[in-house]
């Protein structure tokens, strides 16, 4: 949801991306992996010790998101998955 930087304060807030999957997976060395995203970005690095926090804290993370893109101005339309259900 969001691009890091490299170092803190070079988050980049993402708007306007949505319904985003990975295409492929690729080791890098015994430590992290490297995610290649059907929207044709491919940077990144992700180690094991961040995948491992993304997971755990994934809630936490997202509604900070949400917050952050609201306080900026801007919503997240529902998933196109979730749009037009019958509930």
């Amino acid at each position: 949801a969001e691009v890091q930087g490299h170092g803190p304060g070079q988050e980049v807030l993402q708007i306007g991306k949505q319904d985003v999957n990975i295409d492929k997976i690729e080791q890098v060395g015994n430590y992290a992996i490297q995610l290649f995203f059907d929207d044709n970005h491919d940077t990144g690095i992700y180690s094991w010790a961040t995948l491992y926090d993304l997971g755990k804290n994934q809630e936490q993370y997202w509604q900070d998101y949400l917050d952050r893109l609201k306080a900026a101005g801007h919503e997240r339309p529902e998933p196109k998955h979730l749009q037009n259900r019958d509930t």
